[in-house]
């Protein structure tokens, strides 16, 4: 195992210092969404070998929807491609130049990071996101899906491998780590620093939190999603009943789903009953505290201190009253994970003073949290939600996944 993790390594390494140009690496993400079209059944085939072993295995039923495809999630894959495809290349620009009075001329250029690792679980598509970002970025990726999605991971990457062999370029700008032991995960983050320049972790607390004890690179991801949506006083009912039923129902299982809803105090009487009923109807299971409890007159569990800052995951959701904008924010603070949090008013002031104040990575004002997504930012896809306090922060797509060095241009200066 080790030897072969080693020399993905060293092919990996290779293949980053390879320059291809991007009207090539557009051709490669184009034969790549044809390729996924044209073996959409043998997709299929492994991915329902997964999906099987996953229900013999007894997970639970979020994990088989992160992990189960289907044509229409195939369609969406190559939708992604194809965005990703027609970004402009990130790698090579001037990013801001100057002159110094001494009459150097300075320019911060973008390049690429090298090699990137990434470690996750579930959802194939991440496979097909991650492959097509790297390489348009000009880094070379090394995946290392969970053993739930091992044929699905396997079967997509060999079609990536396979576009970029149909137009001569290093096949090893992706590779995929077939060795399904944990021990791979941590040779992969403590032994192979000399050639992996960034891992990003991307999947549950225990993942993130494993990558980032053991990992002797540096990391990029987030531990949990524990996302608020906080409806203010001056708030449209119908406005809130619609964002909060898609923020926290849309997709239960992704990280940007609402966990916790919060609501000033004087909108209860109002409010409590027609949204909470709208939630209840789609059998989304309620922890209130006491004076929503007794205004609701549906089903509510009492909600208890370690409902606050409780990643679900599933059709739950912790709902609390505050006096105000400011109790709500310092509950956001507290609770919160720094990945998404919105506000939900007419009151600019108020709004403005959430997106300020809030420590989140993506604050949001009239709008669902489920739109924490790189795609849904324009991204054409991601390689995972950032919630670190350094850059990146937020959805990591092209942009984010290069760097800068500094080009500095002379006519003979010396310093004296």
């Amino acid at each position: 195992m080790k030897k072969k993790l080693i020399k993905i390594g060293r092919n990996a390494k290779v293949a980053s210092k390879k320059s291809v140009s991007n009207k090539v690496k557009n051709k490669i993400l184009t034969k790549f969404a044809y390729l996924i079209n044209k073996n959409k059944s043998k997709i299929l085939f492994q991915n329902q070998k997964d999906v099987s072993n996953a229900i013999k295995r007894k997970f639970k039923e979020n994990m088989i929807n992160r992990l189960e495809l289907d044509k229409n999630k195939i369609n969406e894959i190559i939708r992604s491609v194809k965005k990703i495809s027609k970004l402009k290349d990130p790698v090579n620009t001037i990013l801001q130049e100057w002159k110094r009075p001494n009459g150097l001329k300075i320019r911060r250029v973008s390049v690429p990071l090298g090699v990137i690792g990434v470690i996750y679980e579930s959802r194939p598509n991440v496979t097909a996101d991650v492959s097509c970002l790297c390489f348009k970025s000009g880094n070379s990726v090394i995946l290392r899906g969970g053993s739930e999605s091992y044929f699905s991971n396997k079967i997509i990457s060999n079609l990536f491998r396979k576009a970029l062999l149909a137009y001569k370029v290093d096949k090893n700008f992706v590779q995929f780590i077939d060795v399904k032991k944990r021990s791979a995960v941590n040779f992969m983050l403590s032994k192979m620093d000399k050639f992996i320049d960034i891992i990003i972790p991307r999947g549950g607390k225990k993942l993130v939190s494993t990558v980032k004890k053991l990992s002797t690179v540096p990391t990029i991801g987030h531990l949990e999603g524990v996302c608020h949506t906080y409806i203010d006083k001056n708030a449209d009912l119908k406005m809130s009943e619609n964002i909060i039923l898609n923020a926290k129902m849309r997709n239960t299982s992704i990280c940007g789903a609402t966990e916790t809803l919060l609501m000033h105090e004087k909108i209860l009487k109002k409010f409590v009953n027609p949204i909470l009923n709208r939630l209840e109807k789609s059998k989304c299971k309620i922890y209130a505290d006491n004076k929503i409890k007794k205004i609701f007159k549906g089903k509510a569990l009492k909600a208890k201190k370690n409902n606050w800052g409780k990643e679900y995951l599933s059709s739950k959701i912790s709902v609390k009253s505050v006096k105000d904008i400011k109790e709500a924010v310092d509950h956001v603070n507290r609770y919160g994970t720094m990945h998404t949090d919105a506000i939900i008013t007419k009151n600019k002031n108020n709004a403005n003073f959430f997106l300020k104040n809030v420590k989140s990575s993506i604050a949001i004002h009239n709008s669902s949290t489920q739109f924490a997504d790189g795609g849904e930012f324009g991204f054409g896809g991601e390689v995972g939600i950032s919630t670190n306090k350094i850059p990146p922060r937020g959805p990591v797509g092209l942009e984010q996944l290069i760097s800068y060095k500094y080009e500095v241009l002379g006519s003979g200066q010396i310093r004296k």
